[in-house]
């Protein structure tokens, strides 16, 4: 952990915020000059040995046979979808308790997002739900492994074998997550992954990688991402500009030797948040399954007055957000699905109440117990 001091402001009171990825850079600084350094000096900047060191690593880590670095976590889900055969028209089953990126990248594949609501205790994909909105036109279900916790794949993969069916796992938040004895991203035909610098392995800038199993779609997938070519200007599909850089995949390389650490301070930090706030009665706090291991990318509460809540906590010095304030059903930008309030009511209702508290592996005991103690005083 850090030995950051917290930070306070004019008159000496904590300030706790949301994230501080100038802590991580400051403890893993000489690491990552080193990293970016031997990039510069190699004066080779796309598809080069640190993508091939990436790729091989975070399969390894994963479990996976294969790994296939790309420009976004959004793009991961694009070119998997793609890799699929997922063509115009085809629909997609996924949620609407998600960033809409999820969303975005079935719209990049011109097929259709078929909605289901989400469970009441983990707000993650009811798997109950789904058959009911299989129809002929249906290629993939996409579960999507929000903050950090596995949605229930047996019962996913289940129904996907019934009706023949592909899975790609939406794992954009759920770098080291398990579900029984597998990662998260590997139990489906593919699994995604995001890059961004909030994530648990975050890089600086734009970055996604996909895991598969199968050679068929990671070769599928290298062409995709790299206009269509094995050999340069000799153009076999039609593809996209979609690469990881030599710069993320050498700082990526830092990280993800530090990713487990890293996973255990927040279920550290997540435990504490669990057992300061037990005893809050207006507290809905996160239900981690038993057969799950979830990394706690992010600690989601429920309460009865958020707002409020919100508002009381910015006033005291404690950042939160809210991890989605308006489900993807609701959005201006998806009237054209055709749903309604109401049409996902656990969802909605999620969505009117979720806030989520500070946690990261640098966050300090103090700031946390800080947190807590002013969530209780609220």
């Amino acid at each position: 952990m850090s030995t950051t001091s917290s930070t306070r402001n004019t008159t000496g009171e904590m300030m706790v915020p949301f994230l501080d990825l100038a802590r991580q850079y400051d403890a893993i600084k000489e690491e990552i000059d080193q990293s970016i350094k031997r990039v510069l000096d190699s004066g080779w900047f796309v598809l080069g040995e640190e993508v091939l060191g990436l790729e091989r690593e975070f399969a390894e880590y994963c479990g996976a046979k294969y790994a296939v670095g790309v420009g976004s976590g959004t793009e991961a889900l694009h070119l998997a979808l793609l890799a699929c055969g997922v063509e115009f028209d085809d629909e997609v089953i996924t949620v609407a308790n998600t960033a809409v990126p999820t969303i975005s990248a079935i719209s990049f594949a011109n097929a259709a997002p078929v909605l289901v609501d989400v469970r009441a205790d983990t707000l993650l994909m009811d798997a109950s739900l789904i058959e009911e909105k299989i129809t002929d036109r249906t290629k993939v279900i996409l579960p999507v492994h929000l903050y950090g916790q596995s949605a229930d794949m047996d019962a996913i993969l289940r129904i996907a074998g019934k009706h023949g069916l592909k899975v790609i796992e939406d794992a954009c938040q759920a770098h080291g997550s398990l579900y029984r004895d597998r990662k998260a991203g590997t139990m489906g035909n593919l699994g995604c992954f995001s890059f961004y610098p909030s994530k648990n392995l975050g890089c600086y800038g734009d970055g996604g990688m996909v895991v598969t199993d199968s050679e068929e779609y990671c070769e599928r997938l290298k062409l995709l991402r790299n206009y269509g070519q094995k050999t340069r200007y000799f153009h076999e599909i039609k593809g996209f500009n979609s690469r990881l850089d030599e710069l993320q995949a050498a700082i990526l390389r830092v990280k993800l030797r530090k990713l487990d650490g890293w996973n255990e301070r927040r279920r550290v930090v997540a435990k504490t948040y669990h057992e300061g706030l037990s005893e809050n009665t207006d507290c809905v706090l996160p239900v981690e399954q038993p057969e799950t291991r979830g990394n706690h990318h992010l600690y989601v509460i429920r309460h009865p007055e958020r707002d409020r809540l919100q508002e009381w906590l910015k006033k005291n010095g404690v950042a939160t957000l809210v991890h989605y304030p308006v489900p993807v059903h609701l959005q201006e930008a998806y009237r054209d699905l055709g749903l309604r309030e109401g049409d996902l009511p656990v969802t909605e209702a999620a969505a009117k109440r979720i806030v989520s508290l500070p946690i990261f592996p640098e966050i300090l005991d103090s700031e946390v117990e800080e947190v807590v103690k002013r969530v209780n005083d609220f």
